[in-house]
């Protein structure tokens, strides 16, 4: 078995863990923005002021206004926003407590970043190992095997294909790791131009990758509304044509994300592990493990499902149907029962 069911009580923990995280979301406000109001006395008159750190580690203020009854109110509304944080933060707590599973403290530090500062509001999807345990914790299991990576793997669609996200919206990505404080330092490509991954200067192993479908061309390039370059690669639209929400959390914090479709997640494994050399022989026999992890957590009762997401991978070009048929080759060498259930439910595709 790859995995092992949550506990009732566990999944019952996420349940009530994302749709609180939805429903701070959708009520997004003033209250929300980090930082904290300070107040100055003037002549005796009381004054507001909103201060807030920026990415290069200034203090700014800025003027709110005098002791109202109004802008009381916004100062009293923030504060509900702190406690509605510290509330996510324990109903994740008590997920993990429960058995749901966690991310390493530093990367979901990055991941909670990002999403203060708009990332996955603005089309952003977390992909990768990241994504496959937060879909874990989505689908009610634990896996049974290694979920932890030193790569943080992000995505955005970029113009090349449309996703029922608000894409309209923009942020600045560099700043946001900035904020950080951690040095990371944007990588450079082989052309000598700055490529679209960030690398840790004293672990030079975390990296955070920025990636997207591929272009005629192949290069990193800016994309406007995230104010970072993305790196192209192949099948990259696929796995981001269904894009579902999530929690990401560890040591307190708490991220809603956007993940793939884990029946898409699934089927792009198997394909990307076609993609690998034999240098990558190692992450090619991690994809197929997560796909034939993933593949197990959702058969039979999603069958259908599983079915139409193979469907549209295959049907995409003779490209597309040679790597599936090279991964499952793949897959049928380490996980051979599971390549015989996909054979089972696919008979009829040809």
């Amino acid at each position: 078995m790859h995995s092992s069911p949550l506990s009732p009580s566990a999944q019952a923990a996420y349940a009530q863990l994302l749709d609180a995280c939805l429903s701070v979301d959708a009520t997004r406000s003033p209250r929300d923005l980090p930082g904290s109001f300070a107040s100055k006395k003037v002549r005796e008159k009381i004054y507001h002021y909103f201060q807030y750190t920026e990415p290069s580690g200034a203090l700014r203020q800025i003027y709110v206004g005098p002791d109202t009854p109004a802008v009381r109110k916004i100062v009293a509304d923030h504060a509900s926003g702190h406690q509605r944080k510290n509330n996510l933060s324990a109903l994740a707590r008590s997920a993990a407590a429960l058995g749901c599973q966690q991310g390493l403290s530093s990367h979901v530090r990055v991941i909670t970043r990002l999403a203060d500062y708009g990332f996955f509001r603005a089309g952003g999807v977390l992909i990768g190992t990241h994504a496959f345990a937060a879909m874990g914790n989505m689908l009610g299991v634990a896996w049974n095997g290694a979920v932890q990576t030193q790569d943080v793997d992000f995505a955005h669609a970029g113009s090349n294909v449309s996703v029922a996200l608000p894409c309209d919206l923009r942020m600045d990505t560099h700043a946001a790791i900035e904020s950080l404080s951690e040095g990371f330092l944007p990588a450079s490509a082989l052309t000598g131009k700055a490529g679209a991954s960030y690398l840790h200067p004293k672990h030079p192993d975390f990296s955070l990758d920025f990636l997207t479908p591929m272009t005629r061309d192949g290069q990193p390039f800016l994309e406007p509304r995230l104010g970072i370059k993305l790196q192209p690669i192949r099948l990259m639209e696929y796995l981001l044509e269904d894009v579902q929400q999530a929690v990401v959390f560890s040591s307190g914090r708490v991220a809603l994300v956007n993940v793939p479709s884990p029946y898409r997640y699934a089927v792009h494994k198997i394909m990307i592990s076609a993609e690998r050399g034999p240098a990558q022989k190692t992450k090619a026999v991690k994809d197929v493990w997560q796909a034939a992890s993933m593949i197990e957590a959702t058969y039979p009762q999603d069958s259908a499902l599983i079915v139409e997401s193979i469907l549209d991978a295959i049907t995409r070009g003779p490209g597309w149907r040679k790597r599936w048929d090279k991964g499952l080759m793949l897959l049928d060498s380490r996980h051979a029962d599971v390549a015989a259930v996909i054979r089972d439910i696919t008979t009829d595709l040809g």
